[in-house]
Parts: structure tokens; C-alpha cells; sequence
């Protein structure tokens, strides 16, 4: 038998952006939001993730979301009372050639713009702010000291937490199976055991979102690509930033437990959603480390892991409503970045579904920017 419930909204996907959402929406009123996930919390990229969170981009909207986003995170252990290690201890990008280098020159010139504490460095400069690294094949390097590196479990659950306090139903391990539309509505969710009657649905679940987005007709120019990350053997604390490469996607940070964590590009990885480690890329991450800091070359590895990336042509994410869906929302297509992006994301969404407020971004990042060509474009990716 199954069962009929309602909703004022389902969100599928229980990672940071649908749980941030369901947080955001819940404090400004909205009741009977249910959240659901296939899996437990932090299943999917939100539990697979660096942490690491920045102001650093090469375009004006992640600049300034961001800058948001970072204030967010460095009240969040108050307001949540959940402690997430967020330290901030600032992004050293490096740069080894001339067209690297001017990618950074023009970065800086853009985040300085927009009010960030950026600098230009040379191999000097960055030597000074990481001693440990090799500067003798760096060009240009750009620090921002305010980005920063949380812990993301506690935050996910931090989330998670909040949102149930204020009413909102978190449901794990419930798949989503069918988006029932009638005259080009949404008008239920179908589970394995439930219809759940709504007339909005967030679609919310990271590199699975094309899934959820064929149920209701809708093909997402996303795709979803491995990323590998990797920890060490604790050491005692010396590198205070994030060191990113961006050409060869390398990054590298320590915790606050010691561990080098890290990961970097690997463009041999299998299509679709996979999870699973290789051997190639610890070879790709250990050399490259090593070349960047030598000193690494004896430290022990002691666990490796994978996320899915969900990538779009343009590097820019897909919010908002879809034209011939009414009540279909879609919030996709971060690639790497969803996790740091998502404090501030979930604010504009929030108030845009529950209080109808616009934002920039649902013109800029609109799904029908794929049909009219009005691309974006972000450099600034790693991994």
C-alpha cells in the first residue's frame, strides 16, 4: 500500500545544498518541507570534499557570493553550536608559466575590484608565506588571507540539525523514483512506499541531479566527473594555507589534526557516477606533491576517497525555475565548488522561493542560458 502525505516542498538531495535550503526556508517560516536522501548524510560530495572554501575566482559572481559565504561560515559554529574547524588561513594559488601567471594578474586585479585583500606575489613572495615550497619553477603566485579550509562532516550535519529543529523532515535512505507533473506541473514525489503531493520541488542532488531532471523531461547539459582526494599520517603543524596549482589541479592543505590533505586533475576517469580510487591518480598526487613541497616525499598516505564533480560546459552552476515545468527548481551544476558556494546559494534560494526575492544570479546561472547561448565561463577550477 502506498502511502499519501503532503508537502509545501520536497527537496531531493541531502547534501549541504539541499540541507542549507531546507535551514534557510524553515527560518524564514516556510512549513512541511521534507528533505530526501537516497543514502545517509554526507554520502555524496558533501562528505567527500577538501573543505576548503574561497573568495579566490575569476569571475565577479563567485567573487562576491563568496566573500558572503566565507562570513557565513566563520559564524556558523555559533549559530549552529557545532564546532566545524574553520580556519582561515588564507589560498596561496602559484602559477609555473607566463599564460598561468597572467590568469592570476588578471584574478587579482578583478578580486581587488571587488573588495578582496588579494596580493601578487613573486617566487619570493610566495616562498615567504610557504618556506617549505619549491619556488624555483613559480612565476606569479595570488594570497587571499581571509580564504580559509572547513571541516565538512559538521557542517553538513550542523545543517542538518538546525533544519530538523525548526520542523523540517529529514528522511535518509528514500529514493526518489518518480516527479509526477499534470498540464506541465509539478504535482507529486513518488518514493518506493509514498506519494508525497507538492506543488515545488528543489532538485538538489548534486552529480544525480540529471536523474531527477529526466523524471520531468528535463536533460541537464551536466555530467558527473571523479575527483580524488587523499589524507596522510598527521605532522606537526607548518603550512598554514591552501597551496593550489592551477595548472596541473593540484592543492594540497593541512588539518588540524596534521594530515596533508589533498587531490588533483586526472582527466582518465571512468564516465558517470563513480566513487572509486585508483592508482593513477595517488601517482599523479604524489608526484606532483613532491615537486612542489620535496619535503612530503617520506610522509605515509594513509587513506584515499572520491566525490563526483558535477560539471557544466560553461563551469557555472544552473539555479532556478525551468520554462514548461511549473514548480520544478533547479539548484546544479557546482562542479567543485558547492560546498563552500552553498551557505550563501542557500540564502538567495530560500528567499527567493519562500519570499519570491530575485537575485542576479537566476538570470546569469538560469538553465536557459544553454538554449540561448548566454555561456558563462570560470578559469579558476580545480581538479
Amino acid at each position: 500500500m502506498i502511502r499519501e502525505s503532503d508537502a509545501n516542498i520536497v527537496i531531493v538531495g541531502g547534501g549541504i545544498q539541499g540541507l542549507s535550503v531546507a535551514y534557510e526556508m524553515a527560518k524564514l517560516g516556510m512549513k512541511r518541507i521534507v528533505v530526501l536522501e537516497k543514502s545517509y548524510l554526507c554520502s555524496g560530495a558533501s562528505g567527500r570534499n577538501g573543505g576548503g572554501v574561497r573568495a579566490q575566482w575569476a569571475s565577479r559572481d563567485n567573487i562576491e557570493l563568496m566573500r558572503e559565504s566565507i562570513q557565513i561560515c566563520r559564524d556558523f559554529a555559533a549559530e549552529m553550536r557545532i564546532n566545524v574547524w574553520f580556519r582561515q588561513g588564507g589560498y596561496l594559488f602559484v602559477a609555473r608559466t607566463a599564460d598561468r601567471a597572467e590568469q592570476l594578474e588578471a584574478s587579482v586585479a578583478l578580486q581587488r575590484e571587488c573588495g578582496l585583500d588579494t596580493r601578487l606575489l613573486g617566487p619570493e613572495g610566495a616562498h615567504a608565506i610557504v618556506p617549505e615550497l619549491d619556488a624555483s619553477r613559480i612565476m606569479a603566485a595570488s594570497y587571499n588571507p581571509t580564504d580559509g579550509v572547513v571541516f565538512p562532516w559538521p557542517f553538513v550535519w550542523g545543517y542538518a540539525e538546525g533544519a530538523r529543529q525548526r520542523g523540517v523532515e529529514i528522511r535518509t535512505f528514500t529514493e526518489v523514483v518518480d516527479v509526477e507533473t499534470a498540464n506541465g506541473k509539478v504535482i507529486a514525489v513518488r518514493t518506493p512506499d509514498e506519494r508525497i503531493r507538492t506543488s515545488l520541488v528543489l532538485n538538489a542532488a548534486g552529480a544525480w541531479s540529471p536523474e531527477i531532471a529526466r523524471m520531468v523531461g528535463v536533460d541537464l547539459p551536466t555530467k558527473p566527473h571523479r575527483h580524488e582526494i587523499c589524507s596522510t599520517e598527521p605532522l606537526k603543524p607548518f603550512l598554514k594555507p591552501l597551496v593550489a596549482d592551477l595548472a596541473s589541479g593540484l592543492y594540497f592543505s593541512q588539518s588540524m589534526r596534521g594530515e596533508i590533505v589533498g587531490g588533483i586533475s586526472n582527466a582518465e576517469v571512468p564516465e558517470g557516477l563513480d566513487q572509486g580510487s585508483s592508482l593513477r591518480f595517488l601517482g599523479l598526487y604524489a608526484r606532483a606533491l613532491t615537486r612542489a613541497m620535496p619535503r612530503l616525499g617520506a610522509v605515509r598516505v594513509l587513506r584515499q576517497w572520491a566525490g563526483c564533480y558535477d560539471l557544466t560546459v560553461d563551469r557555472a552552476p544552473i539555479i532556478g525555475r525551468v520554462d514548461g515545468v511549473e514548480g520544478f527548481i533547479l539548484m546544479s551544476g557546482f562542479i567543485g565548488h558547492g560546498f563552500m558556494i552553498a551557505p550563501i546559494m542557500a540564502r538567495i534560494m530560500a528567499k527567493y522561493l519562500v519570499q519570491d526575492v530575485d537575485h542576479p544570479t537566476f538570470t546569469s546561472w538560469a538553465f536557459r542560458r544553454f538554449r540561448d547561448g548566454n555561456l558563462c565561463g570560470e578559469t579558476m577550477v580545480l581538479g
